[in-house]
């Protein structure tokens, strides 16, 4: 049987695809998306997960059409100034991880208010990781490490798995135990590269509007067949 389930990391993917199955444009699915999304925080907060990761965009999606994005744009803050209310509800403290530079002003100014109204929740933590991708994150914290030494600030052979961990954006949480990715895809997609390390992975065909509580329920019962031997055997 497997350990306690701490840390839930989803690639929350299919949302596209389920609005074309129904004629209807890709926006329609980004909305269910996130109803669907909304939904599995509060069960995961019921649930007393400790850690929820959620794959919001990635650094690739920013080369999908413009009216595409701009309507994710329009999304991500709509969403957030409205659920701040169930986030505080609920006792869930929001954090978000990637780039930020490539967002609005008005996005980045939504993303700060929503994670300080929320910073002294401590139910649970809800990441949320928006224009991320794990191997930028990597190459950025090499860089910080290559400035430091360059400098003289930092002797290399002090750089381990310990520090290293540090300087990304889970810096104080524990890894993932579990990662779930709907829609049918088996493949990590530049997502949480360095903590996936040792996560159990469980990939499942639903589209990401249609995965509720009996799907959750489901790869649940999954992860706890499994045996975390982390190497050693």
């Amino acid at each position: 049987m497997s350990e306690a389930l701490q840390h839930l990391a989803i690639i929350m993917d299919g949302n596209g695809r389920w609005a074309e199955r129904l004629g209807r444009p890709r926006s329609a699915g980004h909305r269910a998306g996130v109803d669907a999304a909304r939904n599995i925080v509060e069960d995961c907060a019921r649930r007393g997960i400790s850690v929820l990761t959620l794959f919001g965009l990635s650094s690739e999606n920013w080369r999908r059409p413009e009216d595409e994005v701009s309507e994710l744009m329009t999304l991500l803050t709509e969403n957030l100034r409205r659920h701040m209310g169930l986030l505080n509800d609920n006792g869930i403290c929001l954090r978000c991880i990637g780039d930020r530079s490539r967002f609005s002003g008005g996005v980045r100014a939504a993303l700060e208010k929503a994670e300080e109204s929320t910073r002294r929740n401590d139910r649970m933590q809800l990441v949320v990781a928006l224009s991320y991708g794990g191997q930028q994150e990597i190459v950025r914290v090499a860089q910080e490490f290559a400035r430091d030494a360059a400098r003289g600030a930092l002797d290399p052979d002090e750089i381990d798995l310990e520090t290293f961990t540090l300087r990304t954006g889970l810096a104080d949480l524990p890894p993932p135990d579990f990662m779930i990715r709907s829609g049918g895809e088996r493949r990590l997609s530049n997502f949480l590269l360095w903590h996936l390390a040792y996560t159990e992975l469980y990939f499942t065909e639903v589209l990401w509007p249609d995965f509720g509580t009996e799907e959750l329920q489901t790869a649940l019962d999954d992860y706890a067949t499994r045996h975390r031997r982390f190497g050693t055997a």
